[in-house]
């Protein structure tokens, strides 16, 4: 008879969980500081005969290091365009370029090159004040550089693809830091890979920050209370059935320019993927209405470059007394595989005032991989490097971030100050540093090495925090691609503990216990997890798989009408409905199933052996 079989798809469960002032998703960020236009302006030449003037000195410095947030439409407070906007803010110009508050440029000088860095030199520093002091002269026409030209709308161009947010959401007049996620349903009906992602948040003085997070599996939909309105909260798990680490940084704050990623790390836009942006707003004093849009650009070449999201933190660490002045926090981790670093992405909220990622090679010898000695959460950005470095197996990475919790921070919110500990409000405190590494094989015939990072970065997370349920789950995941069941079977049922009622969990569990034979107890994973998700496809099938291993086949015909009801493209579906639908002699039905999962996949080779046999089975007409 007709014994319907698939491979169950838990053959690797990513767990990305993501916070919005972090990501990541996972999750992908564009670099924030890039400068409208050409080369860095070499400081003029030194002539003590001549003045300085507007012309020929300060405008190519106010062009390409200020007029990217001065202009129109921007968060700042006024424009630096012309002679007429410098001139009427040239003493406050040099008070903050004195004091290197602006341009926003958090990492010191070192070794390691960021792109499109906004550092001004000494010389340019020194000429506001000479200007100043040389009466403020306009200069020579002739020698004004082009002003920047800022487009209106998508900086990008048009996007080949547009997306609203379904409904609006009203921003409360006062109260605190204010986190609300938009959904985002992209209209792809095939693979498409992403070359670059435009946010438009909003007002740009409401917007502190937004992030998106990719969900292929559509896993955050159920926290709408209405379709299409959003939901509520800054900590978000992004769940992926499949390998699906987190690869690429997609954040935008006001003054961002948007990101093309070079040829061969496009991003993967799957079909019925939802884009979950998570949006940082901060009050206005008056209700406002937030309806964010997306602009996407698609490229014609697929990903063959595969960069991971690492994050280093020790927020449990995170217990500040009042009045500290120095308040340590450190993580560190050892790579098991040769990588080429490609941008960092530090995070702290008010308290943080000393920020340093560091490497210890294997020869002993370290590298600053950042250095902020002066944090300011309002110029948080992703600092991509001028080149990749090379960070090779045997390395440590380490973040050591120092926190002021005393009144002489003037960042402090708190007045007296007051114990903090870690949290999603902004007056709570975070110590995350984010990396972007491209994983390296050292020979062809080694596995995967975004694996090997994966379980190892994993370990490195149980073994820090036994209570961390993504690094249980992730490991679990990784042992189970390895085959380690029983292994596998331990730490998913630690994920379970630590989260009885999360539906993946639950059905990966109950698929791992499913492949040992242990059907009785996988049932009871796969019925919980459809109590939690009722629309949850991979669980129905897989519940269907598991009834039938016992012989059930009237569940199981049961739980396949519902995985085809959610998924009717879905060949695997279809075949195993067939199947078991000729398992109880329905076979004209069966054969209506084994058909359409044959328009769906020609080669399905189940459903074509179960066709056959069925009309053997079926009398002649």
């Amino acid at each position: 008879m007709i014994r319907p079989s698939r491979s169950l798809p838990f053959c690797l469960v990513a767990l990305s969980l993501v916070t919005a002032a972090s990501s990541g998703s996972g999750g992908v960020a564009h670099s924030d500081a890039s400068p409208p236009s050409g080369q860095r302006p070499g400081p003029p030449s030194d002539n003590a005969e001549r003045p300085v003037t507007f012309d020929r000195d300060i405008a190519p410095i106010v062009f390409h290091d200020c007029a990217n947030c001065h202009h129109a439409g921007e968060a700042s407070p006024f424009t630096l365009l012309t002679y007429d906007d410098v001139k009427s803010h040239a003493r406050q110009i040099a008070a903050v370029v004195r004091k290197r508050q602006m341009p926003p440029w958090l990492p010191e000088e070192g070794e390691l090159k960021f792109a499109d860095e906004l550092r001004l030199t000494d010389r340019q520093i020194s000429l506001f004040q000479e200007w100043i002091d040389d009466g403020e002269k306009e200069g020579d026409a002739a020698d004004l550089p082009t002003r920047p030209n800022f487009v209106e709308g998508w900086q990008l161009g048009k996007p080949d693809l547009i997306l609203t947010a379904e409904k609006p959401y009203l921003l409360p007049a006062g109260g605190d830091d204010n986190y609300w996620n938009f959904i985002f349903r992209a209209p792809v009906d095939r693979v498409r890979w992403l070359k670059a992602m435009e946010i438009r948040a909003g007002d740009k003085k409401l917007i502190h920050h937004a992030n998106v997070l990719v969900d292929r599996t559509q896993s955050v939909r159920h926290l709408e209370k209405e379709a299409g309105a959003g939901f509520g909260g800054m900590e978000l798990e992004i769940e992926s059935e499949s390998f699906d680490p987190d690869s690429h940084f997609l954040f935008w704050k006001p003054g961002t320019v948007p990101y093309v990623e070079p040829d061969g790390m496009a991003l993967r836009l799957d079909k019925d993927t939802d884009l979950v942006l998570n949006t940082h707003m901060q009050p206005s004093g008056k209700a406002e209405k937030v309806q964010p849009t997306i602009g996407l650009y698609f490229t014609d070449v697929p990903a063959s470059i595969f960069p991971m999201l690492l994050q280093l933190e020790n927020d449990r660490a995170l217990d500040i007394p009042a009045g500290a002045k120095d308040f340590v926090v450190t993580d560190d981790f050892t790579l098991p595989v040769d990588v080429d670093l490609l941008a960092i992405y530090p995070h702290a909220h008010y308290l943080g005032k000393d920020l340093l990622g560091y490497a210890t090679l294997p020869d002993g010898s370290t590298k600053t991989l950042i250095h902020i000695p002066q944090w300011d959460l309002n110029w948080q950005a992703v600092f991509r490097y001028t080149a990749p470095v090379r960070l090779p197996k045997g390395t440590t990475v380490a973040m050591k971030y120092t926190y002021d919790n005393s009144e002489d921070n003037i960042a402090n919110p708190n007045h007296p100050p007051q114990r903090v500990m870690a949290g999603n409000r902004a007056r709570d405190e975070m110590a995350h540093l984010w990396l972007q590494v491209i994983p390296l094989k050292a020979s062809e015939s080694d596995p995967d090495p975004r694996k090997t990072l994966l379980e190892a970065f994993a370990r490195h997370r149980v073994a820090k925090n036994p209570a961390d349920f993504e690094a249980h789950y992730n490991l679990a995941a990784m042992l189970q691609a390895r085959g380690q069941l029983d292994d596998a079977i331990a730490e998913y049922s630690r994920a379970v503990e630590l989260h009885p009622n999360d539906a993946t969990a639950n059905n990966s569990l109950g698929g791992a216990l499913l492949a040992t034979g242990d059907s009785g107890e996988a049932i009871a994973h796969f019925n919980l997890a459809l109590k939690m998700r009722p629309d949850y496809f991979d669980a129905h099938y897989n519940l269907g798989n598991a009834l039938i291993a016992t012989n059930d086949f009237h569940g199981a015909i049961e739980q396949f009408r519902a995985a085809v009801r959610l998924h009717p493209d879905d060949a695997d579906a279809e075949a195993n409905l067939g199947g078991a639908l000729g398992e109880t002699g329905q076979y004209a039905e069966a054969k209506t199933h084994l058909e359409r999962a044959l328009e769906i996949n020609p080669n399905h080779v189940l459903a074509r052996e179960n066709l056959e046999q069925l009309k053997q089975l079926m009398p002649a007409k």
